[in-house]
């Protein structure tokens, strides 16, 4: 490992200590400030800490005492970011190769061999990629997890089949990463979770091998999404964290967004709401940075608007429907609604958030609207809202509004 990857890594578990003391950077430089008794550090000094640019050797023991942690554990990190080969870091903050040890189904792989295939061929899969993504747009997982899968076996097949150039053979590997995050996330859609968990590891794995890092931060991401949701929350929160340091500082603006968005949710999910809105704050942030590199194709559909929706979406988790309504209501007063999956979600949310503002009828009317809008669709995700919001309707059950939409769709809660 590299110094700078190693410095790298100390900055992510500063980063990570002081969001664990729900401090930004600024309230960090000041607390520093105060128990030194000097004004020398600012903001920027603590992001340089944090980008690993450098190591706050002299200021370890006032760290120790404002973020409550043994200085021993500061002075191990810090070794370790010099170089120390005895040091180790501290585990606040697992590395994706603690959490996702090699050895995944790529690796095991035969040396290609057979037809020699050119970046022609690469280029067709690329494009059925994307389309794929495009289609996921307006349908859902059940319409399109036999396809996704299919392309998955074939790209796997191609790779251990075919002859190619090594600049080919590294393209080839990134389109079955971006598969393997595609195909988990429809199969995750589609209620497949053990069909979704090990399409992201095969991901990560190509990923890996590719040398991809923001990918292999994608797929990490996508994996701690789906495993927040699904009653695995630490594993979810570790991998979203992870995920953060693997793309690094110098990632595309608009993927650090999303992977801070992530991390948002996997800390709401976690019942942590201080990191949780934090880490809101630093998607927007992110998505606010000019410049930098470009953004990867896969991800077109990260936008302000986005990042609207799942702040109204911790919002409601976190009981604050005042906040969570109005940012709903607008995003969908703009929303494409030809997405019908997006929007039954995101009315979801409305419905919940309403029914915590004590609004039972409006709630209600929202609940329709959801089901009248899943009830084509075959995805697990909108069919599991529609529960949540049944089920919270059922505490509004002497409202004749409320009390109408349990009698007429009740039995969904059977099922």
């Amino acid at each position: 490992m590299t110094s700078t990857e190693r410095r790298r890594q100390f900055g992510a578990y500063l980063a990570s200590l002081r969001r664990r003391s729900n401090r930004s950077q600024r309230q960090l430089a000041g607390a520093l400030c105060a128990a030194s008794g000097t004004q020398s550090i600012t903001r920027n000094e603590v992001s340089r800490w944090e980008r690993g640019d450098r190591v706050p050797d002299v200021w370890l023991p006032a760290l120790a005492q404002v973020l409550a942690v043994p200085l021993t554990d500061l002075e191990q990190a810090a070794a370790y970011a010099r170089g120390d080969s005895l040091a180790r870091l501290p585990g606040v903050t697992p590395t994706l190769a603690d959490l996702l040890p090699n050895g995944d189904v790529l690796e095991a792989l035969a040396t290609p061999g057979g037809r020699r295939i050119s970046t022609t061929t690469v280029e067709g899969l690329a494009a059925r990629v994307h389309g794929l993504r495009l289609a996921d747009d307006v349908l859902s997982g059940g319409d399109l997890i036999g396809p996704a899968f299919r392309e998955l076996r074939c790209a796997v097949r191609l790779f251990q089949e075919s002859g190619h150039s090594e600049d080919t053979g590294r393209a080839l590997l990134v389109q079955i990463g971006e598969l393997g995050q595609i195909a988990g996330w429809i199969a995750s859609d589609a209620g497949h979770a053990e069909d979704a968990e090990r399409a992201y590891r095969l991901g990560i794995s190509a990923a890996r091998q590719a040398g991809d890092g923001v990918l292999v931060a994608q797929l990490a991401s996508s994996l701690g999404y789906h495993l927040s949701n699904t009653g695995r929350e630490r594993e979810g929160l570790e991998l979203a964290e992870a995920a953060v340091v693997e793309a690094g500082p110098d990632a595309p603006a608009v993927t650090r967004a999303l992977f801070m968005d992530r991390v948002a949710w996997a800390h709401t999910r976690a019942g942590e709401p201080q990191p949780a809105l934090r880490a809101l704050g630093e998607a927007h942030a992110a998505l606010n940075t000019t410049g930098g590199a470009p953004a990867p194709l896969w991800a077109y559909w990260v936008s302000r608007e986005e990042l609207e929706v799942m702040d109204a979406r911790v919002f409601t988790e976190l009981r604050r429907p005042l906040r969570a309504v109005p940012l709903l209501q607008d995003v969908l007063g703009r929303y494409d609604a030809t997405r019908a999956r997006e929007v039954a979600l995101y009315r979801s949310w409305l419905a919940v958030a309403l029914a915590d503002a004590n609004e039972p009828e409006r709630a209600a009317e929202e609940a329709r609207q959801v089901i009248d809008a899943s009830g084509d669709l075959s995805s697990e995700r909108t069919a599991e809202r529609t529960r949540t919001v049944l089920r919270r309707l059922k505490e509004y059950e002497d409202v004749p509004e409320a009390r109408e939409v349990l009698t007429d769709y009740g039995h969904l809660l059977l099922v």
